[in-house]
């Protein structure tokens, strides 16, 4: 799997040096003809053989996806990928040779968010030696698949925190797959990576219907906190997206953290707890460790969702606003300050904001709110713009409290409504805009 994401990042960059924008897909760029032109047609041929087309081997797909138990893999099928990324080295720097072009490593990324997702404490050998046996007696593990696990728990412990990470999120998907297919009773969901067939993933487990429409059930029985915790880590755009990065070799494994491997290793624990038997449920349950990861787990909520990122901005803004109260006053404004100060209406506004946006602080995890540098605002424009500046933030955070509501609205209720928030977005960006 390694070997798979570090050939994709390196392909990516050769293409580069002739094409200007490299294709997401795997498949996509081993069909190119810019890395054709550098290896060859028929060397690309090979490669799409075993890791680029479902027709084929396609074993990126099996392995990152975890379809694959450790016997089904061939030793000799990574014997040969490591021979090709030799060969493919040599015949690059032949082609660099010839052309006198210079190859340009692409930076790794840094995921975001998180620190926003730094929910579990640091996994204990107490936690670890409960996960070696639950392991073994979980039903959402696969007999077949045990040997991943017992592999990530070896990897953990000797700090390799990204190979573990990718041996959790693989066999994660799996044990999901097989609880999905059993509670949407569609055993044919548990095929493989066949050519011949539309193969379950991620995106279909977590999805709140299937493809025929019908309720997936299996958000039901996991639970809001359990969906918004894979979520925040696999999907949502603001969050990390781990699977997606380390599958295509965009991040640095040797500084992988071992903050990110806790979280998944302690999420892992609580679920696999969810398929043993109330006897060793309860066993597990009297370590006081086990009963953190379980009451912390329980109560998870959305870090990475678009609402959460909103409250965090408003929240921002409104700590940042707070603070040019503090800021000089022009001479010229002081008696209108003073009788603002004294107008019943405008303290009990103020209130209220302050009110509505304190309130905002209970949903957001401590230490977010950044004040921004406002040195360059001359000290007139602030003082004109603090009201105005509350008001949107008082309108934002009234949507944010109900945003709920908006599903049960009729289609012009909804209509409405999405004309009021895009006139806010237009007033501020209007702001933003004139005061630049």
């Amino acid at each position: 799997m390694k070997l798979t994401s570090c050939l994709e990042q390196d392909l990516g960059n050769v293409f580069l040096l002739i094409g200007k924008e490299c294709p997401f897909l795997l498949r996509d760029l081993l069909a190119s003809e810019e890395l054709a032109q550098v290896f060859g047609q028929s060397v690309m041929n090979v490669l799409k053989v075993f890791v680029g087309s479902p027709c084929g081997l396609n074993l990126r797909n099996v392995l990152w996806h975890g379809f694959a138990s450790p016997e089904e893999v061939p030793p000799k099928y990574c014997s040969m990928m490591m021979l090709l990324a030799a060969g493919l080295g040599q015949l690059l720097t032949s082609y660099l040779q010839k052309t006198k072009l210079t190859l340009a490593h692409r930076s790794f990324i840094t995921p975001t968010n998180l620190e926003d997702l730094i929910v579990f404490p640091d996994v204990t050998y107490e936690v670890l030696s409960v996960l070696e046996e639950a392991m073994t007696k979980s039903s959402f593990i696969l007999k077949i698949m045990l040997p991943y696990w017992e592999v990530a728990l070896v990897k953990f412990k000797s700090h390799r925190f990204a190979d573990c990470a990718i041996l959790l999120l693989t066999q994660l998907e799996t044990g999901l797959r097989n609880v999905f297919a059993t509670l949407n009773k569609c055993p044919k969901r548990l095929l493989t990576a066949e050519s011949t067939a539309l193969y379950t993933t991620f995106d279909e487990i977590l999805a709140k219907h299937l493809n025929d429409g019908k309720i997936n059930q299996l958000p039901l029985f996991l639970g809001e906190p359990a969906m918004e915790f894979l979520w925040d880590f696999m999907n949502h755009q603001e969050g990390p997206r781990i699977r997606d990065h380390l599958s295509h070799g965009e991040i640095n494994l040797h500084e992988f953290s071992k903050e990110t491997t806790n979280q998944l290793l302690a999420f892992s624990v609580v679920l696999l707890l969810r398929f043993v038997d109330e006897g060793l449920l309860s066993v597990f349950k009297e370590k006081a460790s086990v009963k953190l990861l379980i009451s912390l787990a329980e109560g998870y909520s959305s870090r990475c969702h678009p609402v959460f990122q909103l409250k965090k901005q408003v929240l921002s803004c409104e700590e940042s606003i707070r603070v040019w109260a503090l800021l000089p006053f022009p001479e010229e404004l002081t008696w209108e300050a003073v009788r603002l100060e004294d107008n019943s209406e405008t303290n009990a506004s103020h209130s209220l904001i302050t009110k509505m946006t304190d309130e905002l602080y209970h949903h957001v995890p401590e230490n977010h709110c950044v004040l921004k540098d406002l040195d360059h605002l001359p000290t007139e424009t602030i003082r004109l713009l603090s009201p105005v500046l509350s008001l949107i933030l008082f309108l934002i955070t009234l949507e944010l409290v109900n945003v709920h509501a908006v599903c049960g609205k009729n289609a012009h209720e909804y209509q409405q409504y999405l004309k009021f928030v895009k006139s806010i977005l237009q007033y501020t960006e209007n702001l933003v805009v004139y005061t630049s």
